[in-house]
């Protein structure tokens, strides 16, 4: 009997599973409203953003009165390695992962500049490295801004007016 229980336990257990799989499946009707839905929201159309995108907030919408932007991102395939020097070597190592808001259907166009927004944005990395940008509490709003506002500047005359945003998504860094 000590052996019987535990298989018991396992079918029982494994019933239940199987019983609260099949209640809580979603209704197959509702799924179908629910790309109706998102085929009619992509149907409407939505004016294209003025040449002034200091005008856009963060949240993608145009200034007080203006319609959400459609936008896409672009994660860059390789991460961003720079190097924060010290007295005549490495101190320390920052790795960061960049992705870039762009106007939808601009991802391709990106794809075909990624060697040169590469170039540009590790100028910029190591200039603010150099600066003692990634020294001392480098996560603090003001110096994480600063990196920012470069970043998108330089996407923004490396890519042309695609650019809306360049987002920080990883930020490492490793003591040497």
């Amino acid at each position: 009997m000590g052996k019987l229980l535990p298989v018991i336990l396992a079918v029982i257990g494994l019933g239940a599973g199987v019983g609260a799989g099949i209640f809580l499946r979603p209704d197959p009707q509702a799924e179908d409203h629910g790309a109706e839905a998102g085929d009619h929201a992509a149907a409407i159309d939505c004016p294209t953003p003025g040449p002034d995108l200091a005008m856009a907030d963060d949240h993608g919408h145009g200034g007080a009165a203006g319609p959400e932007l459609l936008t896409e991102f672009v994660k860059f395939s390789n991460q961003f390695v720079v190097p924060v020097m010290g007295d005549d070597n490495v101190q320390a190592m920052v790795v960061l992962t960049l992705s870039i808001e762009v106007s939808e259907g601009a991802k391709e166009a990106i794809y075909n500049r990624e060697p040169k927004l590469r170039d540009a944005f590790l100028r910029v990395l190591f200039d603010h490295a150099n600066a003692g940008g990634f020294n001392g509490n480098f996560l603090n709003s003001a110096g994480l801004d600063t990196l920012r506002s470069a970043l998108r500047e330089t996407a923004f005359t490396t890519a042309g007016p695609i650019v809306r945003d360049v987002l920080i998504v990883d930020l490492v860094k490793q003591q040497v």
